[in-house]
């Protein structure tokens, strides 16, 4: 465990912002963390905090494929993605394919979770938990389903439907990549692809359950809040 504890996490609202530039932004705060930790190791008697943030950004339409995932839950060509404007990218997180484009909050955390707890199950679900919490504040019950990371919506039901997609991987007990919630998506992407290969469920968004475009600035609020609470941190 780290010898000095930091529960400060630095906010950043990164607007929009390309896929590719914002994986290589969280791998260079990632390879940070990794350097102090190497530095606290190798002196033990002057010892240097590590530090956390919390990243939102709005990425143009982007499908990616995480590090289990199948090529096949791609169902567009080549020539489809430059029709649709999309690009395709691989990536080391956890989980299958997703999609992020506008109207979709992307939040990044890269957190040192020896400043917490080290326990990557329990992140997952403090993740989703913040979520869950978000969307009750538009009177959406979130759920999880057993096996399937992410947030939902009417569980065990015939017309179960995915709101939040989440996928992170973790070096050292830092975390990157994150999860994305659909808050006024363009839903005709995801026809494109199996989300997260999962074939008997749909996808949802806060916009089509409430059916009503809503304030994306009112609910980045409310993940910051709810994260404050769900972390026990100080957003910076």
């Amino acid at each position: 465990m780290n010898s000095i504890i930091n529960k400060k996490v630095e906010f950043q609202d990164l607007g929009t912002k390309d896929y590719q530039p914002s994986w290589d932004y969280q791998e260079e705060l990632l390879k940070k963390n990794l350097e102090t930790k190497i530095f606290n190791r190798e002196n033990p008697d002057h010892q240097k905090t590590t530090n956390n943030y919390l990243l939102f950004v709005e990425h143009p339409h982007v499908y990616t494929l995480g590090k289990s995932g199948h090529e096949e839950n791609l169902l567009a060509n080549e020539d489809k993605l430059k029709e649709i404007n999309a690009t395709y990218v691989k990536v080391n997180r956890g989980g299958d394919i997703t999609y992020h484009g506008f109207g979709q909050i992307v939040g990044y955390p890269i957190l040192d979770l020896e400043n917490f707890y080290t326990d990557i199950h329990r992140y997952m679900r403090d993740l989703e938990e913040v979520i869950i919490r978000t969307i009750a504040e538009y009177g959406l019950k979130g759920e999880r389903s057993n096996g399937e990371t992410g947030v939902w919506l009417d569980v065990g039901q015939p017309y179960a439907r995915k709101i939040c997609a989440m996928g992170v991987k973790a070096s050292r007990w830092v975390t990157i990549h994150g999860f994305a919630l659909n808050v006024n998506t363009d839903m005709r992407y995801f026809e494109y692809i199996i989300p997260c290969g999962i074939t008997d469920k749909q996808v949802t968004s806060l916009k089509r359950e409430l059916e009503r475009e809503v304030d994306i600035e009112d609910v980045k609020e409310k993940i910051k809040k709810h994260f404050v609470d769900v972390f026990g941190c100080e957003l910076i």
